[in-house]
């Protein structure tokens, strides 16, 4: 199958995106505080202290995503729960980067984000909410075929025959063609 393979390069690209994101961040922020300059009055400290940090939430965010990626890969299950919030969030992230990057970077950055968003969809979308192989049909108990956990539920429920409506040539509800409510008006006066 598929679902393995991808969630494995899932992994491996949000983890070597997790460092790239940091170590450029840290090094903006060695930058801006060796240059020691400032932007529109703010302080130049601050700007090097909060693009460290910034870079250390994203790259921990995109490292916790790749852990969930390779948990994925490892158990071969579905996401769940925060998890699958994780990676949705992940996606949107991409996408988000995705249209930013065309303008200010380039096409190649931008088909690198689309390729990332559709791994991402890919893992996503290729998991059955249920983890497994279909069910059997809920007719027959677990000895019969069926599926075990349907044991106690009731077979399919039908509907009692309705009587045949009498054959009169009279209109019934419905037969008659659609009306409008509205006269019809010229567009040309």
């Amino acid at each position: 199958m598929v679902r393995r393979p991808v969630a494995w390069v899932v992994a491996i690209v949000l983890l070597a995106e997790a460092f790239f994101i940091g170590a450029l961040n840290w090094f903006l922020g060695v930058v801006v505080d060796r240059q020691d300059m400032s932007l529109a009055g703010l302080d130049p400290d601050v700007m090097a202290t909060s693009s460290k940090i910034g870079g250390l939430v994203f790259g921990l965010y995109f490292a916790l995503c790749a852990l969930v990626a390779v948990l994925v890969a490892i158990r071969d299950r579905a996401p769940a729960g925060f998890g699958r919030v994780l990676l949705i969030s992940v996606a949107v992230v991409h996408g988000l980067l995705g249209a930013f990057v065309w303008g200010l970077v380039g096409w190649t950055a931008f088909l690198f984000m689309v390729a990332v968003l559709g791994l991402v969809v890919l893992l996503l979308m290729t998991y059955d909410r249920d983890g497994g192989p279909q069910r059997a049909a809920a007719g027959g108990g677990a000895d019969e075929g069926g599926d075990p956990k349907a044991e106690g539920e009731p077979g399919p429920v039908t509907a009692p025959a309705a009587s045949p409506a009498p054959a009169t040539d009279e209109p019934r509800d419905g037969d008659d063609e659609p009306r409008d409510s509205v006269p019809a008006q010229s567009l040309l006066r």
